[in-house]
């Protein structure tokens, strides 16, 4: 009878306590959709906006603004500002004109209408390991690292910023090697993956995935890190008077040509290669940023406005990233200026959810990959369950791309026309690819580290 009397406190002592965290969850899930609704209100305020259109519906295909996939209406603005056309009208004939002057038109476009302007000045960052130890993968004898990154917050002490980074190499590397830096997650010491977990998004063929991304990084010698994106900025409209944003604005909230959550994390990244720079293991001229889904948004304003980078993975990274704003497919800019994703972008962006539309933008993302040449990219995309990324929009993004390259002497996609499943486009210096799996990087890990061998190998 104790025995079972003990069992029932037990369960009832746990009960207590899930319904109370589940509580505290709810609670605090809360609190940040009011603060985020109190913040994009105030920048809609600032912008003299009342209302925008609303967002493609991906859940109901019965719903009156249900997201479109019919190719025929994808278009609606066919013509693309050109990348090579100065803001004079006269046409970019040459490497000088481009790295003098239209490179500058277009980050300026970027800066104040897309993603935001990084402020002048920013808070310098220090590294500490915290916690070093003896790792295997795969049978492989490695050393895994956690750091933080500790940001100056002289200035404004009531926000404390610790980036979040962990680096992963083999034991028997013998002199500094190539890297992939990928925005994710960040292991903690202790923390045991006893299984992979299922990818509600794919179809059940595809849940076996082969080897990790880890396991194919360290096989050939490199360094596998992760750097986590929330402990540079909050994913979220509320964290915006946080994280290194609201450092540098000393808790206040942003003006419209502010940077977001995209243009921090990549700030981020930018940190954790100067720290390659004086790390005996890694080689930080052989990098590569690696990111999916909304963090493959972020490998793409990384690789764009952080020079030092050598390459990138930009792996289902829809609207906000490598798919043209001017598609009416799957993901809409007026999705990304909604209360939910609005934190990524500058301010202004919401105005062309409402009253401008996207024709009304000075720039398109075919203009960011091209600033990013002539440094090779790797476009990716699933088929199955991913329709909402846009493949095909990314890749029309990637081939508009091209004559910027051809210009500074690089190869292009090499073709316009939308190449089937699983046929890669990997000669240039522009790559693309879409797998038949769903929404995940997995089935173009392998494709990729081959065309980054290509280069970390010159």
């Amino acid at each position: 009878m104790k025995k079972c009397l003990g069992s029932i406190l037990l369960i009832a002592i746990t009960f207590s306590a899930t319904a109370q965290f589940q509580q505290q969850s709810q609670q605090y899930r809360d609190s940040v959709t009011k603060l985020t609704n109190a913040d994009h209100a105030d920048m809609m305020t600032q912008l003299g906006i009342t209302a925008l259109r609303p967002g493609a519906n991906g859940n109901d295909p019965k719903a009156s603004n249900a997201a479109n996939y019919d190719e025929s209406k994808a278009n609606p603005f066919p013509i693309l500002p050109d990348a090579l056309l100065l803001n004079n009208g006269k046409k970019v004939k040459n490497e000088k004109t481009w790295w003098g002057k239209r490179l500058g038109e277009i980050l300026e476009d970027f800066d104040r209408e897309i993603y935001g302007r990084v402020p002048k000045k920013l808070p310098a960052v220090k590294w500490e390991i915290t916690d070093s130890r003896p790792d295997t993968v795969a049978g492989m004898m490695c050393t895994t690292k956690n750091m933080l990154g500790h940001v100056d917050n002289s200035s404004f002490p009531d926000i404390t910023v610790d980036i979040q980074l962990q680096i992963t190499f083999r034991n028997d590397i013998q002199q500094k090697a190539p890297v992939i830096l990928n925005f994710g997650f960040v292991r903690q010491p202790g923390f045991v993956v006893t299984q992979r977990p299922p990818n509600a998004n794919m179809p059940a063929a595809s849940q076996n995935q082969g080897p990790s991304a880890q396991e194919q990084i360290l096989k050939r010698g490199w360094v596998y890190t992760s750097i986590a994106p929330n402990s540079i900025q909050a994913d979220n409209g509320a964290g915006l008077t946080q994280g290194i944003i609201g450092l540098v604005n000393k808790g206040k909230r942003r003006k419209p040509d502010d940077w977001g959550a995209l243009r921090a994390w990549a700030w981020g990244a930018g940190k954790v290669l100067d720290y390659f720079e004086t790390d005996d293991i890694t080689d930080a001229k052989r990098v590569a940023i690696q990111g999916h889904s909304r963090y493959g948004k972020a490998a793409l304003v990384t690789l764009a406005y952080e020079t030092k980078f050598a390459t990138a993975f930009v792996s289902s990274s829809g609207e906000g990233g490598a798919k043209l704003h001017r598609r009416n497919a799957g993901e809409l800019v007026e999705n990304v200026a909604g209360t939910g994703e609005y934190h990524w972008m500058a301010g202004n962006f919401i105005k062309y959810a409402g009253p401008l539309t996207w024709a009304d933008l000075p720039v398109d993302s075919h203009e960011l990959i091209a600033v990013c040449a002539p440094r090779p990219i790797f476009i990716s995309g699933g088929e199955k369950g991913d329709g909402w990324v846009d493949s095909r929009g990314m890749f029309m993004a990637a081939a508009a791309a091209g004559p910027v390259y051809k210009l500074l002497g690089k190869k292009d996609l090499g073709t316009n026309q939308f190449p089937k499943v699983e046929t890669g486009l990997l000669e240039g210096e522009i790559a693309f690819r879409q797998h038949s799996s769903g929404h995940t990087p997995m089935p173009n890990w392998p494709i990729f580290l081959e065309f980054a061998t290509r280069y970390f190998t010159k």
